[in-house]
């Protein structure tokens, strides 16, 4: 009858997985906050940010039961609200409902409550653990790994809610935070089914299908050297050739490892405890080392064995299938464990897997100091028995499909910039229409590219494709945002045209508030600094300085390079709005107010990505800015117009350091402006010469 009951509530749960809907999140998530719509191919609801005109978003809430619906030890899987940000951080995780007996007949719900409030402001890429309530506290956070405490007399159970929560979030992460790091997290690898090959013990060793790590006291030792864990472990001093561990690991749940190592009963029944898309690992352990402690129960998580792919956490969870070796199948082996992955946590099989005992010893009595080292190991399925992603539309596309309206007006919007550009002597024909036009556009580009579309190019691009390129990932992930892959495009054909001016003149978000900064400070009568041209130019090598540490750090110190690019704002001022930690919005503020005194401070002296694009567009193709012979001998008056120092006293244009801005082009047409003109209209006047004696008869008439 129990069980009747247990299957009848898996049913319901099944099928009502989702309780909340978007009004029941909105009223969680009230104003400035939006929920957006759910989308068809993820069970998650975007939230986004509303400021003003602009729409930032924020994170994504999704309930763990439509995503990873691990049953607990009544049979049903526990439903928890998660929210993440844009980062992969936790921002919350709440209780929507639950079965586990011990928080319904024991202990209630507070402690599962209070369990719950420890996800805020960890991030998924950290491996997150479950501990037994009140366990010592040292080396809980090292960055690396956190430790939750459990709950007392219900840690098995929490375990289980942890591996929902995080195989829940790792799938949205990768679905739309780009965790997958450039694959497509819609289309993974597939295990070979249908295909079985009788393959003896040693076979299975030599093809890697089988993998076997045996580790001695003496190199279990070597671990902690230079530690205060050096040292404690007597029995590996006296006997160091001894086996601390002696494993063997298997993908089992691939026909050729399980039917050859499992008894035919023990393979059916672990079959028949798998879903589709489920992958099951087979661990035999012997040596001093225990894969299951003391604490450990049977159908939980372990903690003794970690799995992580891409650097990501992935699940696993005990199955207890009471399995059997094949008949005839000799392994030295103490503890044997089943461990499931489930679909959701995205496990791909063509990828290798990483695997890591913690060894931990306690130094000490009253407080004793865990000392905690990681024994890796990596698995890697034999390609034979790998199929490759099936081929149909991938997910990167449903991304240009929901901006496709953003994309068209942004499209529109450069086709009518280039061809502006390339009109450009008629665009500058009425000076003062233009410069309300400009007025406008650069509106345009801080509202709807910059906060709207979120499309504000940065150095963080080139760095991100470095990094990728280094670590094999390759750039597809570069596709799931199709705004800055749009403008992207655009820059690259501008560089051959014009060069860095098109878009640090008329697309950087940034640029244009640096511009209406100064224009600011002109209009409140601010002092106006003007920069020597010698001082100037040194100046301007900065921004070549800091590009070269931000691409080394990139390449030899990628934890450096995430702090260099900091320097530039636009992460703080465009993307998050201003609002962020104190010291992010006082430099971003602090160089638009120092933009009101020296003109466009930040984009000529330190933009990092400014002097990439400079570098780039020296394969500029044309020499667009019309000129004339007399421009620099004798005439100076476009170099001493022109607000970037970019026209050399000889009247060269540098377009390295060109914005574009066009003002140039308006005074080389202008007959009140250009010297050149002036003086050849004065030469092209003909004033008749009439005789002084004819003027005065006529006046006298």
């Amino acid at each position: 009858m129990r069980l009747f009951l247990c299957l009848l509530l898996l049913l319901t749960v099944s099928a009502r997985a989702a309780v909340l809907d978007r009004a029941a999140l909105a009223r969680r998530f009230p104003a400035p906050l939006v929920v957006g719509e759910k989308a068809a191919d993820l069970p998650a609801w975007p939230l986004f940010k509303q400021n003003g005109t602009a729409t930032e978003l924020v994170g994504y809430a999704f309930e763990s039961a439509e995503l990873a619906p691990v049953p607990g030890f009544a049979g049903v899987p526990p439903n928890l609200l998660v929210v993440i940000d844009a980062k992969g951080s936790f921002l919350d995780v709440a209780l929507l409902s639950q079965h586990e007996p011990v928080f319904l007949d024991g202990l209630g719900e507070a402690p599962l409550h209070q369990f719950l409030r420890q996800y805020a402001g960890l991030s998924l890429g950290q491996g997150i653990d479950v501990v037994p309530a009140h366990a010592a506290r040292d080396a809980r956070r090292d960055g690396q790994r956190v430790q939750l405490d459990g709950v007392s007399k219900a840690t098995a159970s929490v375990r289980i809610i942890n591996q929902s929560v995080l195989a829940a979030a790792l799938a949205v992460a990768r679905a739309r935070l780009g965790f997958a790091k450039g694959r497509d997290p819609s289309r993974l690898a597939r295990i070979r089914e249908d295909w079985f090959e009788p393959l003896t013990l040693q076979q299975m060793l030599d093809n890697g299908l089988l993998r076997h790590l045996r580790v001695s006291n003496r190199e279990a030792e070597r671990l902690f050297a230079g530690s205060e864990g050096a040292g404690l472990d007597p029995e590996a001093l006296a006997r160091p050739d001894l086996a601390f561990v002696d494993l063997y690991l298997a993908w089992v749940s691939v026909p050729s490892a399980g039917r050859n190592l499992l008894a035919p009963r023990s393979w059916t029944r672990l079959r028949a405890r798998l879903e589709p898309g489920d992958h099951a690992l087979l661990v035999l352990s012997a040596g001093r080392h225990r894969l299951m402690d003391e604490d450990f129960v049977r159908g939980s998580v372990p903690q003794r064995i970690l799995l992580r792919q891409d650097s990501l956490p992935v699940g696993m969870r005990d199955l207890d299938p009471d399995l059997q070796l094949a008949d005839g199948l000799r392994l030295p082996a103490t503890e044997m464990m089943a461990l499931r992955v489930i679909a959701q946590a995205g496990l791909d099989p063509a990828r290798p897997l990483d695997f890591a005992l913690p060894l931990t010893r306690s130094k000490g009595i009253v407080y004793p100091e865990r000392i905690v080292r990681e024994l890796p190991f990596t698995y890697r399925l034999p390609a034979a028995y790998v199929l490759a992603p099936p081929d149909g539309a991938r997910s990167w596309q449903a991304s240009w499909r929901d901006r496709r309206i953003e994309l068209a007006v942004l499209s529109a919007s450069l086709v009518l910039l280039a061809v502006g550009l390339l009109l450009q002597r008629r665009l500058v024909a009425r000076p003062a229409c233009f410069a309300w036009l400009r007025r406008g556009w650069l509106l345009f580009v801080i509202g709807f590219i910059g906060y709207a579309a979120q499309g504000q190019l940065s150095i963080v691009n080139i760095t991100g494709a470095m990094q990728a390129l280094r670590q094999g990932r390759g750039l597809g992930f570069l596709l799931f945002d199709p705004m800055t892959m749009l403008l992207w495009g655009f820059v690259l054909i501008s560089l051959l045209l014009w060069g860095r001016g098109a878009f640090c003149g008329w697309l950087c978000p940034f640029g244009a508030l640096q511009e209406f900064a100064g224009a600011a400070g002109r209009l409140l009568r601010v002092p106006q600094l003007a920069v020597r041209r010698r001082f100037d130019a040194r100046l301007k090598q900065l921004k070549y300085g800091l590009l070269a540490a931000i691409l080394l750090a990139a390449v030899f110190a990628p934890a450096l390079a995430d702090r260099l690019v900091e320097a530039e704002p636009f992460k703080t001022a465009i993307t998050l709005n201003f609002v962020r930690a104190w010291p992010y919005v006082l430099y971003a503020g602090g160089l638009l107010a120092l933009g009101m005194v020296v003109y466009k401070f930040f984009c000529r002296y330190l933009c990092p990505f400014g002097a990439a694009l400079a570098l780039l567009g020296r394969i500029r193709l044309l020499d667009w800015i019309p000129r004339r012979g007399e421009c620099g001998t004798p005439c100076q008056t476009c170099r001493h117009r022109c607000a970037y120092n970019a026209i050399a006293p000889s009247g060269k244009v540098d377009y390295g350091e060109c914005f574009q801005c066009l003002d140039c082009v308006a005074i080389h047409d202008s007959d009140a402006l250009c010297a050149p003109r002036i003086l050849e209209r004065k030469r092209a006047r003909t004033i008749p010469i009439v005789p002084v004696h004819e003027t005065t008869i006529k006046r006298r008439g």
